[in-house]
């Protein structure tokens, strides 16, 4: 008896599995993090497909769950009514250009940051990140009496310009990433052979700088794409922009299906760039992006 009390005392004082608490653990961090993702991003692109369907005729109004009927009537009315087309053309020709020029301007900066050791790097590093800091007006209202002093005019340079400088820290910053990744023994290898600049390029740095290429080409673009300040004060009233159209729904002519509509096609491109861009990283070779391929 004295030996079957003592078994179940040391059975009772046993401690439990560490693995099933470290389990039970994760589950509820996964479940936490579903749920947070549901309400900051599920919910308000569930609530912007509805309320860009609502009918006009019937609205949609407390207590009903739903819409009463769907249609599409606001997508054609806010296509057919207001600049949007050609806000969509100016976006969509302005965000590529910005992203190429500035990622040509981030590299040479990204490489001597990379590649380099000088004094007052570390400072030099802190200052391109100063357009990040100024708020977005600010540097609107700066930019639009310095390219008018300039004697600029054309709307579509003056916010190219102010886009450069605005997104260059992000493309700097990844760059610079890039470029310290790119190992260098492999390119003194490449020109103990005898191969060409373009040649050390293409088989030393490309591999590593591929998908920082890519990162600093999609971030800026979406970056161009979603601002508002410098858009509309430079650009405003003759070159509009996505961001244009949906703020002055926003604003004094508030007409929430309508800004659905715009949110959604400034959104679901971009959401979609993400997702594409995520993809493509996964699937580079890791090797070949350290430089060890």
């Amino acid at each position: 008896m004295v030996e079957i009390a003592a078994t179940e005392t040391a059975t009772a004082t046993k401690p439990k599995n560490p693995a099933r608490k470290v389990g039970l653990l994760n589950r509820a961090l996964m479940v936490l993090l579903l749920t947070v993702v549901t309400i900051w991003l599920v919910v308000p692109f569930t609530m912007a497909v509805l309320w860009s369907l609502v009918d006009p005729k019937t609205g949609w109004e407390y207590p009903d769950l739903l819409p009463p009927s769907l249609t599409i009537l606001r997508w054609v009315e806010v296509w057919t009514t207001t600049a949007l087309p050609q806000a969509i053309a100016n976006s969509y020709m302005l965000a590529p250009t910005v992203a190429v020029t500035t990622l040509i301007l981030a590299s040479p900066t990204a490489y001597c940051f990379a590649r380099f050791d000088f004094p007052g790097k570390g400072f030099a590093q802190v200052l391109t990140l100063l357009p990040l800091v100024v708020p977005g007006f600010v540097l609107a209202i700066f930019f639009s009496s310095l390219i008018f002093s300039l004697g600029i005019y054309s709307r579509f340079l003056s916010i190219l310009m102010a886009h450069c400088v605005l997104f260059l820290p992000y493309a700097i910053r990844i760059m610079t990433v890039s470029f310290g990744q790119v190992r260098q023994d492999l390119i003194d290898a490449a020109r103990d052979l005898g191969a060409r600049p373009i040649a050390v390029f293409r088989a030393a740095y490309m591999p590593a700088l591929l998908p920082g290429i890519l990162a600093s080409l999609i971030i800026v673009f979406i970056q161009s794409i979603e601002e508002f300040a410098i858009a509309f004060i430079v650009g405003a009233p003759n070159f509009t922009t996505i961001p244009s159209i949906l703020y002055s729904y926003l604003g004094y002519n508030f007409i929430r299906p309508n800004a659905a509509v715009v949110s959604l096609i400034l959104v679901v491109p971009n959401v979609l760039l993400m997702l594409g861009l995520e993809r493509l990283l996964k699937s580079a070779n890791p090797a070949q992006a350290g430089g060890k391929g």
